[in-house]
């Protein structure tokens, strides 16, 4: 891969410039590397223009308050509901909930990564992080179990934690084929210098019969 700059994408790898660690992190020197954050970009893009445009709105009707002309109706319906409800009442409850949930979603995205398609891998110099991207990692192990004997066909499957490959064998033994899959994918695996390699499962059967 080549370049070295922020957030540069080349064949599924992303490296990302950051700054030196101090000197008691526990990635330096280590090879561990923490998982990419998300910038949200989308989700606080709608937040923040659904909050201008709320904000405008009550700016407005104050502004034309203040101008002494009447409030909106909008406004005034407002505040009649807001006084007369009680807390117990559907709206009322529906409101709150709604409020509640979108305020746990929120600290949902506040607190987690995100960026699950991305493999941390081991950081070899201090200041830049890279990751595989997971469908690029499960294109290389296709490919690779594609070259080992006896295999026709292989489905791979790639999350944080684990590697499903699936494949159909139509001669040689089950047992030497998965055999010689685990050995050959577990290489493959560790080339890619992952912070936290996937556990490999790989599963061998013979084609359906047709008809």
């Amino acid at each position: 891969m080549s370049g070295t700059g922020p957030g540069e994408v080349a064949t599924g790898t992303v490296l990302e410039k950051t700054r030196p660690p101090a000197p008691d992190d526990d990635t330096a020197g280590s090879g561990g590397a923490r998982r990419f954050w998300s910038a949200r970009r989308i989700s606080g893009g709608l937040l923040a223009l659904l909050l201008l445009v709320v904000a405008a709105a009550f700016l407005y009707d104050i502004a034309a308050v203040r101008a002494h002309r009447p409030a909106m109706s909008w406004r005034r319906e407002l505040t009649d509901q807001l006084a007369e409800r009680p807390l117990d009442d559907a709206w009322v409850l529906l409101g709150a909930g709604v409020a509640t949930a979108l305020g746990l979603w929120l600290l949902l995205l506040a607190l987690t990564p995100g960026l699950r398609s991305l493999l941390p891998m081991r950081r070899v110099h201090p200041d830049v992080r890279a990751g595989l991207d997971r469908d690029a990692a499960a294109m290389v192990l296709r490919d690779r179990a594609m070259e080992v004997a006896g295999v026709r066909s292989v489905r791979v499957r790639v999350t944080r934690r684990r590697a499903d490959v699936r494949a159909v064998s139509h001669f040689r033994e089950l047992d030497d084929v998965r055999a010689d899959l685990r050995e050959v994918l577990a290489d493959v695996v560790g080339r890619m210098a992952l912070s936290r390699p996937p556990a490999l499962a790989v599963r061998v059967r013979r084609p359906g019969r047709k008809g």
